[in-house]
């Protein structure tokens, strides 16, 4: 009898709590629509990365449990979509269709009160926001397993969006169809990335089937979907979209499988303190160009945290380097290596500057 009591103390309790966290987001709704009302009047953006960054970094800062860190950014990823929202809508593209990775992504890092753009394509969501369709599109950019994803890199050289922010995602690839054992599989679908990360699987057990790149994991959940002894490697959350069952989860060849996401859109966010910056920049053919064009960071102590040499796709043998550096193009220190380099280059191109995303293992 004293258990049951304690019992209904606590969620007595618990319904009191709740009760004072409703009439604070409500405060904080009526805070978030003067804020809309000053920014419709002064021309500024509703989504600001800069502050998103800071907000939660803050709470994290603050938190000393027991709620866990990933349940407190999910929940103010949340509250913050909802009250940007009542400002004005936020549209993203993705690619997609629904149940892509990318999608997953995109909720985490805008919330699910955006309007996401479904996209057949990585070239459509550029499509999307350089014809002003949407605000921000989201893309994969290169996974832990397999590196870059070419379209996204190509469309980076060509396009005038910048990278406005990065998504880390954790993947995990799951085998789906409506077939109820493995080797009834004559037919496999997926997305070249997520083939690749599962080849060794694969070649173990399913060596016979036929393999078929599509456009998204999605998509090739999709169509498996809709045809006899066909599978797709996709989400979890793809195979119930699409009602397939998973007959083997979690098969990725690398337990430690991330892939990067980049948003694109139109301006460049401000400082936030913990920021990345991307280029494009090709040298000239001389012996020890390379070395000489990095020295600037070198001697500014900024860190490199990934170079990658890109073939020039309409010259032969001649490369671009794409460079992720630690830092603001508006910081002093950060610029004045940039036009240090400038010199040197026979190209360069900033690709933006944007909040860090925080690191996954």
């Amino acid at each position: 009898m004293r258990d049951i009591d304690s019992l209904a103390k606590l969620r007595e309790g618990i319904n009191g709590i709740d009760s004072e966290i409703l009439a604070l987001l409500s405060q904080r709704a009526e805070l978030a629509l003067k804020l809309g009302r000053i920014k419709a009047e002064a021309g500024t953006p509703v989504y600001s990365a800069e502050r998103e960054r800071a907000v939660l970094g803050r709470l994290a800062k603050l938190n000393r449990g027991p709620f866990p860190a990933a349940g407190l950014s999910a929940v103010f990823t949340e509250i913050i979509s909802a009250c940007r929202e009542l400002q004005a809508s936020l549209s993203v593209a993705y690619l997609g269709p629904e149940g892509t990775f990318t999608q997953l992504a995109s909720l985490a890092h805008f919330g699910s009160s955006a309007n996401f753009l479904s996209q057949p394509s990585i070239t459509q969501v550029f499509a999307e926001v350089e014809k002003g369709n949407c605000c921000f599109g989201v893309v994969p950019v290169e996974n832990s397993t397999e590196g870059s994803v070419s379209d996204t890199m190509d469309l980076l050289v060509t396009s005038e969006l910048m990278i406005c922010g990065e998504i880390l995602q954790q993947i995990s690839l799951d085998l789906l169809s409506r077939a109820r054992r493995i080797s009834s599989i004559k037919k496999l679908y997926s997305h070249s990335q997520a083939l690749a990360q599962c080849r060794g699987w694969i070649e173990n057990n399913l060596p016979h089937a036929r393999v078929v790149e599509m456009e998204s994991t999605a998509q090739a959940a999709k169509a498996a979907g809709e045809q006899p002894q066909t599978g797709a490697l996709a989400s979890s959350w793809a195979g119930r979209l699409y009602g397939l069952a998973t007959l083997a989860g979690n098969i990725q060849d690398n337990a430690c499988n991330i892939t990067r996401f980049l948003v694109v859109g139109k301006s460049c966010p401000s400082p936030s303190g913990v920021d990345k910056t991307s280029l494009f920049f090709s040298v000239p053919d001389e012996p020890g160009v390379l070395k000489r064009m990095l020295e600037p960071f070198s001697r500014r102590r900024i860190n490199l945290t990934k170079i990658e040499s890109r073939p020039v796709k309409t010259r032969a043998w001649q490369y671009l380097f794409f460079l992720d550096l630690e830092g603001h193009v508006k910081e002093k220190q950060v610029s004045s290596a940039l036009k240090q380099l400038s010199r040197g280059c026979s190209y360069l191109k900033v690709l933006g500057s944007y909040p860090r995303a925080a690191a996954k293992s």
